[in-house]
């Protein structure tokens, strides 16, 4: 592009990115000889045009380079190196040891056990030992050996976590440890790299710490009362009697019925009581009466020299106190002056008296006070806005809320629907050929009517009315009532808004439904549902199956019948045996059976000639003569005996009685015609052989013409022929044929639902 431009300041362009202007190298040195190279870059390292992909030519399909087209290729990613140091940082093995410190000149002690933790760094393989610390011991405790790698032996080799174990000895910087456990960690490691630690072993205690020990432990055994509070408050903390009482103060002024509620703690003895308060009861918010004490029966009873004025009562002047036994419902306990009285308590408690004390406790008193009868609500007469749900729901609250549905209904009856058709009860006789269909949602209760367009008529058709619940004329207005599926049969006039409309059909749901529920609805309806399906044709498959059904209940019946007949005889055969004393011989019977099995295959031994064909000649004469087919083969066929083997002795029929009983059949059919009272045409004799196949003539189609249809009528019945459908006769549940007997041509109709006559050309 920029040969034709001179070298001149402004008529160059220079790529401002380029730092390289060298000459590439276009010899290579092979063996001290100058080879040409085949592929070079332009100046400053830069690709040539010429070895771009669009000078490649056909006889250098070799030596092209795929990268120049598809790139060069990504190398597989290299695994992330992980050093060693980063990987096992913060990683340690931890090993519990003690080593023992020899004492020189000390009469108490000779030795001392000192609990030690070896601490093994996987990060740079050191090892460090630490002593924790212990209160009072008086030596010097932590590090015992630095962090290090310490030599194992003189021949530089240094300790591995390999080297390690549970019960070793090990010894480092001159300190023989043995190591008796490790966590839990440093097992589960130590076993991914296969190596099993061994089992714990016991800590040793120190002798001079443990002669201590037992010289600061007391010495003295205490004898435990029998009322011990600290057993008693382990096993009962958390534990309260709860009572529900009352107290009567309506005999003085300003008095009320008072509740409260009795807290009676098990671990300790002790009763608190607290009030309970009611909305708007008029009374200062103090729940607790009394706090949580010992509620002594008698309060009063002291002497009357007690200085009750400065001093409180004790234990010493109390002679009795409430306990579990004296609170039961029905019983009145004194509180500081109060009588209360106990009503309720609740389930623990009445557990805790059956299960405990073997006390069960009374039913819950009604102490309630009759209130005033309630108001009944004024519902206001509805004021035409919304319908009247809508307007129900503003009289119970300022907030309106939805009206709540039936869930378990709608969900049951969902997508249900019951379909009728309608006439309208019309008054216009442009209104006689309109047709209107009614779903009743069993989910909800509405009714929705939509009109199926009628072409050429001017009726637009569709939605009549949504769905929306029917009320019935003549009810009342706060309280009407709404047409449900018992109101809905054929010939039942309904009135929608001041409309009035004629049931006239129904699908087979609907009678389905009736059947399914036959509770809901009367036998009237249900009745007159049954005719109006019979007479539709819908339900012929369900008089076969009812038929179908009779015929297997009276052959079940007829088949029990005879074998209780049976059943019964041979009872009474064997009653009437016993009373006679008759019994049979079991070996005469044994041999009778025998005599006779033998005789009947004597029987079946045949060693007489027979005819070819089986049939004897009786010297008659006959004019016909007969053909009785091929002469049977005295093989006897594989298939015959098998059917023949199959059988047991009595029911056996041999190859020959078949053939003669057959021949026989066939000369008793002759004689019938021959000696027959009525006089035979004579004709000429057939030909030997089978007779033909004789085909049938087919039948023409009846040429017919088309019959005028009224325009006021509907549904009439048309001919159909031959040349119209593929099948003569279609068979669904809308044809009228008997579908039993044998359709010519012109003997199917069909019911024609939509009869509109053609519309009349202007011209």
């Amino acid at each position: 592009m920029m040969t034709g431009i001179p070298k001149l300041p402004g008529y160059s362009f220079t790529d401002p990115t380029i730092q390289k202007f060298h000459v590439s190298q276009t010899f290579n040195l092979c063996n001290g000889y100058r080879v040409a190279r085949t592929n070079y870059c332009g100046i400053g390292g830069t690709e040539l045009a010429a070895n771009s992909s669009r000078f490649i030519q056909a006889k250098d399909t070799c030596s092209y380079d795929p990268t120049l087209t598809y790139g060069r290729p990504k190398a597989n990613k290299a695994p992330q190196f992980i050093p060693h140091f980063a990987l096992y940082t913060n990683k340690n093995l931890c090993f519990q040891a003690f080593f023992k410190q020899g004492i020189l000149d000390s009469p108490v002690e000779h030795y001392r056990v000192r609990r030690v933790k070896i601490i093994y760094y996987l990060e740079d393989d050191t090892i460090s030992v630490f002593e924790p610390t212990r209160r009072d011991s008086g030596i010097y405790q932590g590090n015992v050996v630095r962090r290090g790698r310490i030599p194992k032996d003189n021949f530089g080799e240094v300790w591995h976590w390999k080297d390690l174990n549970v019960g070793k000895d090990i010894s480092l910087q001159g300190i023989v440890f043995h190591t008796v456990d490790c966590d839990k960690w440093t097992r589960e490691y130590m076993a991914s790299q296969g190596l099993i630690m061994n089992d714990p072993e016991e800590m040793p205690e120190d002798p001079y710490l443990f002669t201590r020990e037992n010289k600061l432990k007391p010495h003295f055994i205490k004898t435990k009362s029998c009322n011990d509070k600290l057993r008693k408050f382990l096993e009962y903390d958390g534990k309260i009697l709860t009572f529900k009482a009352a107290w009567d103060d309506r005999e003085n002024e300003y008095g009320d019925l008072m509740k409260y509620e009795f807290l009676y703690f098990l671990s300790d003895d002790t009763v608190s009581v607290r009030e309970i308060h009611q909305p708007n009861d008029g009374r200062d918010p103090y729940c607790m009466l009394l706090r949580r004490v010992k509620l002594p029966k008698r309060y009063n009873d002291t002497p009357s020299t007690y200085p009750a004025i400065y001093l409180e009562m004790t234990d010493a002047e109390v002679t009795q106190y409430y306990h579990p036994l004296d609170f039961q419902i029905g019983e009145t306990i004194f509180v500081l002056g109060r009588d209360m009285l106990l009503y309720d308590c609740d389930q623990f408690t009445r557990d805790y008296y059956k299960n405990a004390l073997g006390i069960t406790q009374k039913p819950p008193l009604d102490i309630s006070e009759p209130g005033p009868p309630p108001v009944p609500k004024q519902t206001p007469p509805h004021n035409g806005v919304g319908s009247l749900e809508d307007s129900f729901q503003s009289t119970l609250s300022f907030i309106v809320k939805p009206q709540r549905k039936n869930i378990t209904q709608s969900r049951l009856n969902a997508n249900k629907y019951m379909t009728y058709e309608m006439v309208m009860d019309a008054v216009h006789p442009e209104d006689t050929i309109r047709r209107f269909v009614m779903k009743y949602a069993l989910g909800d209760g509405t009714c929705k009517i939509r009109e199926p367009p009628i072409k050429n008529s001017g009726i637009m058709g569709g939605m009549y009315l949504r769905p929306t619940l029917l009320v019935k004329p003549g009810s009342e207005r706060l309280n009407p009532d709404y047409y449900t599926p018992v109101d809905f049969y054929i010939g039942a006039t309904i009135t929608v808004f001041n409309q009035r409309f004629k049931i006239i059909g129904a699908d087979l749901y609907v009678y389905r439904y009736m059947e399914a529920n036959p509770d809901k609805f009367p036998a009237e309806v249900v009745e007159n549902m049954r005719n109006y399906m019979f007479k539709k044709g819908y339900l012929k498959y369900d008089v076969d199956d009812k038929i179908k059904e009779i015929v297997e209940n009276e052959n079940r019946w007829d088949a029990n019948a005879g074998i209780e007949k049976l059943k019964t005889v041979q009872q009474e055969l064997k009653e009437c045996q016993d009373k006679l004393n008759v019994q049979a011989d079991p070996k005469k019977d044994k041999e009778m059976r025998d005599r006779i099995y033998a005789e009947y295959e004597d029987t079946m031994v045949h060693d007489k000639p027979y005819p070819p064909y089986g049939i004897k000649d009786y010297g008659k004469e006959c004019p016909y003569s007969i053909y009785s087919g091929e002469p049977h083969s005295t093989v006897c066929r594989e298939d015959e005996a098998v059917e023949y083997s199959s059988f047991t002795p009595k029911h056996i029929e041999t190859p020959e009685e078949a053939r003669a009983k057959y021949y026989g059949q066939v000369l008793t059919d002759q004689h019938k015609i021959c000696d027959g009272s009525k006089p035979i045409e004579c004709i000429p004799p057939p030909p030997l052989g089978p007779p033909p196949e004789v085909v049938p003539p087919i039948p023409k189609p009846i040429m017919t013409s088309e019959p005028d249809v009224p325009p006021p009528l509907c549904k009439t019945k048309q001919v159909r022929f031959s040349d119209e459908v593929k099948d003569r006769c279609n068979i669904d549940r809308y044809d009228l044929c008997d579908l039993k007997r044998k359709i010519n041509l012109a003997g199917c109709t069909d019911y024609e639902r939509e009869c509109i006559p053609p519309p009349v050309e202007k011209h």
